[in-house]
């Protein structure tokens, strides 16, 4: 029998997977869960979190430009 583990990478390439399927709803509950946990374990999966808050925001923010003019 073999154990076979994930490196930090593979599990930090489905954690953003699993971020981009949230709606904002789900993102914000998501980081406030862990922004309670984030002492040392969890706060890459905070950052990530909010990495991809900023990145949809970003995304929001030219899609409005672009129907503004």
């Amino acid at each position: 029998m073999s154990i076979a583990f994930d490196s930090d990478e593979i599990v930090l390439n489905k954690l953003r997977e699993r971020l981009r399927k949230m709606t904002d709803e789900e993102l914000i509950r998501f980081g406030k869960e862990v922004r309670r946990l984030a002492e040392n374990p969890f706060q890459r999966q905070l950052d990530e979190a909010r990495a991809e808050w900023k990145r949809r925001k970003e995304l929001q923010s030219r899609y409005a430009k672009r129907s503004t003019r």
